[in-house]
């Protein structure tokens, strides 16, 4: 019965849209290149996140400045912002009152070319991160170049980039929450290497894991349980 029920949810993989977040996989060679599930593009004025529920896009609201996203910006698969990820934050920062987010780790992916639309996926290679606490939450921020890009794609670690175009991106969001009154609550502590992104991703996967576990085998499991 249960090998059955397995080539059913495998079939169901196969035939219809994965949830983003738990039914893409993080990447045959994570942490270094990653899956990278884009929510927002530069040119997009309005800012839209994942539905976790659903898995569809929603608006989430207008952007209220004139700034644009520097990048494309969305989350890695399969990775949440937990206990494992506050716990690096604290003691990278000296601190002891640092939560996760319990988000899905986020991600900026370095390209030249210009994007269309989002909701997209994408291969991008890790070259470090900006260490950001939003209200004294972890809120890590990936930085990857976009596998291949003509420009950047032979970038290896973000010290190889230059500094002005990862201080756009720490600009933007130290400022995007001017005009909602949450800009002091947010601050960029570290802009740290690729191996240093690479414990925040290692440790994201095991947080997911801890609260999520094997999401098909769950289903698995759940359709034996009801088929009792």
């Amino acid at each position: 019965m249960k090998e059955s029920v397995e080539k059913i949810v495998d079939a169901m993989a196969k035939r219809f849209v994965s949830h983003p977040w738990h039914g893409i996989e993080i990447g045959e060679k994570s942490p270094a290149i990653l899956n990278a599930y884009i929510e927002i593009i530069p040119a997009d004025t309005i800012k839209y996140e994942i539905d976790k529920p659903s898995g569809h896009i929603m608006v989430d609201r207008p952007q209220k400045l004139s700034n644009n996203m520097p990048c494309l910006y969305g989350f890695v698969p399969k990775t949440l912002c937990d206990k494992k990820v506050a716990e690096f934050c604290n003691e990278k920062t000296g601190r002891t009152d640092i939560e996760g987010d319990n988000d899905p780790l986020d991600i900026c992916v370095l390209s030249e070319r210009g994007f269309l639309h989002g909701n997209i996926l994408c291969e991008a290679k890790v070259i470090g991160g900006l260490r950001m606490i939003d209200g004294g939450e972890a809120d890590d921020k990936i930085i990857a170049v976009l596998k291949g890009d003509q420009a950047y794609g032979d970038i290896n670690d973000i010290s190889e980039m230059p500094k002005m175009v990862i201080d756009r991106v720490r600009h933007f969001f130290l400022t995007y929450k001017d005009l909602d009154g949450g800009a002091k609550n947010v601050e960029v502590t570290h802009v740290y290497g690729k191996e240093e992104a690479f414990e925040v991703i290692k440790r994201s996967s095991e947080d997911y894991d801890a609260k999520y576990g094997n999401v098909n085998e769950n289903l698995v499991n759940e359709i034996l349980a009801a088929l009792k």
